[in-house]
C-alpha cells in the first residue's frame, strides 16, 4: 500500500431524489453500503451525522461528469451540495469523477438478479460503494488521493 493514508472513508453518491452513501474500513480494503438517504432538507444533517458515527478522515462525494469530461447540471447540483456538506462538518470533501459508478451499479445489481424496480433501493448505495472503491483504488496505485479536494472560500463559503 504505496501512500495510503489511513482511515474510515464515507462515499456519497449524490442524486436529485436519493443519496447513496458507502464507507470504507481504515485500511481501505473494502468499501461497503451504509444506507440510502432521501435528498431533503435534512440530508446534509444527517450525513453529518453518519461522520459522528463512523469518523471518516473525508467524504468522498462522486461528481457525475458527462463522458466528454464536461459538467451538467447533475454535475452542479453535486457541487452545490458537496459546498454545503463542506460548510456543515469539520471533515474534508474530496470531490472524484464518477462517470460510470451508476452504470456500473445497475450492471452489478442485474448480474446479481434484481430487476430495475427491485433494485431501486439499493442503487445509490451501490454507486456509493463503487465510486468509493475507484477512489481508494486509485489512491492505493498512485500514492496520491482521488480527485480533487473542495477548499471552501469567500465564493462558496
Amino acid at each position: 500500500m504505496t501512500g495510503f493514508r489511513r482511515g474510515v472513508r464515507l462515499g456519497i453518491d449524490v442524486g436529485r431524489a436519493r443519496i447513496g452513501v458507502a464507507r470504507c474500513d481504515p485500511d481501505g480494503m473494502l468499501a461497503v453500503p451504509v444506507e440510502t438517504v432521501r435528498r431533503d432538507d435534512a440530508s446534509v444533517g444527517r450525513l453529518v451525522e453518519l461522520a459522528g458515527e463512523y469518523e471518516p478522515v473525508e467524504f468522498v462525494v462522486g461528481l457525475p461528469i458527462n463522458l466528454r469530461g464536461e459538467d451538467t447540471a447533475s454535475t452542479a447540483d453535486a457541487r452545490e451540495f458537496a459546498i454545503a456538506l463542506g460548510r456543515a462538518n469539520a471533515v474534508p470533501v474530496r470531490l472524484i469523477d464518477e462517470r460510470l459508478s451508476t452504470v456500473t451499479a445497475h450492471q452489478a445489481l442485474r448480474a446479481s438478479g434484481r430487476t430495475q424496480r427491485t433494485s431501486r433501493g439499493v442503487v445509490d448505495q451501490a454507486a456509493a460503494v463503487v465510486l468509493l472503491q475507484h477512489a481508494i483504488d486509485i489512491e492505493k496505485n498512485t500514492g496520491a488521493p482521488a480527485g480533487a479536494l473542495l477548499i471552501l472560500d469567500e465564493e462558496n463559503h
